[in-house]
């Protein structure tokens, strides 16, 4: 139950453990003021399903936690002592449930890339991310990813010093509004608890963000989602304190910060139409990071616009000479453009220093993947398959170059010493669905029917779209003379591609088999049908 997950599926996990963590909260606050006890039980329940559900989706749901905590156990004097210590209770057990969903993947032996930062570094830092994010929230202007307030390379002449100049500035900014939020709190006035309580909000979730730690970035955009709460509530208690007679204006100027800021909402949703228009965005924006530049090219790529993604690969090498997924990139492009000497070349040496670059840069083992496609596309199957091996060893838990390794050995060993690679690896990660059907295929080119249906079944267990497993299934029950398994089975199949022809024409061959010629005929009447709809889209979209 890794985060990442959400992030590379949906791409919003951060919204998404809002979502959950706010229902949680709205859950137990309603919980509170009924009298029914199944009904309480219910929806207390309720909310700490919805509460791992936030932690599930980021561990910033732990943040959520604690201020949830925090006003429970600070901020609501009514609440008896019996139903706050009941409340840490349930919050402990959410935390405990949530730690060993996360124990549940194999831990990996990465060695992560740390910034050796001093203390004073980080200092300066966190400041600059508070000057940020307080420039952010008051006026939301030129907003993209891959914000920096960090470059290492501004120091070295005066030039690159009077470019970072800004950034300098970000540091007095973060006093401001440090500044700001310690007046706000010694102040007494009617608004001074809720100034007290967003101030809390605001930094409990900042400082998990502030660089205090290391992150993949010194600052985001949408790790503003929790500490702007905070923001608003402290607003929202100075609001308080202010003179009767300014509260009309003060409402006013609410309703058209927030039409302003839904307009530029809607624009910047516009931002992520299409991958292109986001990358092109981001780089006219100032978000010019290595990764957005080769993401762009990689489009060009898929277009066919060989020659502007080699431009571009080249010029992010200039810059950045170390970073490997620019290397293969390029070296695809290359492969494209015929230049194969100079494109094996870049994949030799990714490959080579792939392992000591793992450690900051993600999916390094491509290039020993790229590099083995390239030495058997030149059949050079053993040259391949030493390559893969080696990456194997440095990379034990990756797929894509076990399930390749045991294809080469498959065709040019046979399924036995392939089956041994699979099952090897099936063995330490038991969750995983390719590597299960991977299996079943082989064993059942080794006429193992019995250790084949016992891996299918389990992969198509395991993925409750995947229909290739299913279908294999169904072709060894018919096989074997069991139609009446084969049917069940192609059933499965059916409801999982329900628009799909080829399994209707499985299945009405299954039903020939078995001498139902009225539902075979059906079947292939479906077929028909979906075919003529298929004919018909494809003549309406041209």
């Amino acid at each position: 139950m890794h985060s990442a997950a959400v992030d590379y599926i949906s791409g919003r996990a951060d919204s998404l453990a809002f979502l959950f963590s706010a229902g949680a909260w709205l859950l137990v606050l309603r919980g509170r003021g009924v009298n029914s006890r199944w009904l309480k039980g219910g929806l207390y329940f309720a909310a700490a399903l919805s509460g791992l559900l936030g932690l599930c989706s980021r561990e910033i749901a732990c943040i959520w936690i604690f201020i949830f905590l925090v006003h429970t156990l600070a901020f609501a004097p009514d609440m008896r002592r019996r139903a706050k210590i009941f409340s840490v209770i349930c919050c402990a057990l959410v935390l405990s449930a949530y730690d060993g969903l996360r124990r549940l993947p194999p831990v990996r032996s990465d060695n992560p890339f740390v910034e050796d930062w001093s203390p004073s570094v980080r200092a300066t830092l966190m400041l600059r991310a508070l000057g940020d994010y307080g420039r952010l929230m008051v006026f939301p202007a030129n907003l993209h990813m891959e914000r920096s307030i960090f470059d290492p390379d501004n120091y070295r002449d005066r030039e690159s010093w009077r470019r970072s100049a800004a950034s300098e500035y970000l540091s007095i900014i973060g006093l401001i509004v440090l500044a700001g939020f310690a007046y706000g709190c010694a102040k007494p006035g009617n608004g001074r608890r809720l100034r007290v309580l967003g101030a809390i909000w605001f930094f409990a979730a900042y400082l998990p963000v502030s660089n205090i730690v290391q992150l993949n970035a010194t600052v985001a955009e949408h790790w503003l989602y929790l500490p702007s709460v905070g923001f608003l509530i402290f607003l929202a208690g100075c609001g308080l304190d202010l003179p009767q007679r300014s509260r009309g204006v003060l409402a006013t100027t609410a309703f058209f910060a927030i039409i302003a800021l839904s307009v530029r909402s809607a624009i910047r949703s516009s931002d992520w139409s299409d991958q292109e228009r986001f990358y092109e965005g981001t780089l006219a924006a100032g978000g010019t990071s290595s990764r957005v530049s080769v993401n762009l090219a990689q489009i060009y790529a898929n277009r066919g616009e060989y020659a502007v993604a080699e431009k571009m690969l080249r010029q992010v090498l200039e810059s950045t000479p170390d970073y490997p997924i620019a290397r293969n990139n390029l070296a695809s492009v290359l492969m494209h453009e015929g230049k194969n000497a100079e494109s094996e070349s870049l994949l030799a040496c990714s490959a080579k220093e792939a392992k000591e670059s793992g450690s900051r840069f993600p999916r390094t083992w491509i290039a020993a993947l790229n590099l083995a496609a390239m030495r058997s596309h030149a059949s050079d199957d053993s040259g391949a398959i030493a390559i893969l091996e080696r990456a194997h060893a440095d990379y034990p838990w990756v797929w894509d170059l076990v399930g390749r390794e045991s294809e080469l050995v498959r065709r040019t060993q046979g399924p036995l010493p392939a089956l041994h690679l699979v099952e090897n690896y099936v063995r330490e990660n038991w969750w995983h669905h390719a590597g299960w059907l991977a299996e079943g295929r082989l064993y059942a080119e080794n006429n193992d029917v019995t250790q084949a249906t016992r891996a299918l079944r389990y992969a198509a267990m395991l993925d409750v779209h995947d229909v290739n497993s299913l279908d294999l299934l169904a072709r060894i029950s018919l096989r074997g003379g069991r139609l009446d398994d084969a049917l069940a089975t192609q059933r499965r199949a059916v409801a999982r591609q329900p628009y799909e022809p080829r399994q209707y024409l499985m299945l009405a061959e299954i039903l020939d088999k078995l001498g139902r010629n009225t539902e075979a005929q059906k079947a292939r009447d479906k077929v028909a049908r979906l075919q003529a709809m298929a004919a018909s889209q494809r003549i309406a979209a041209n």
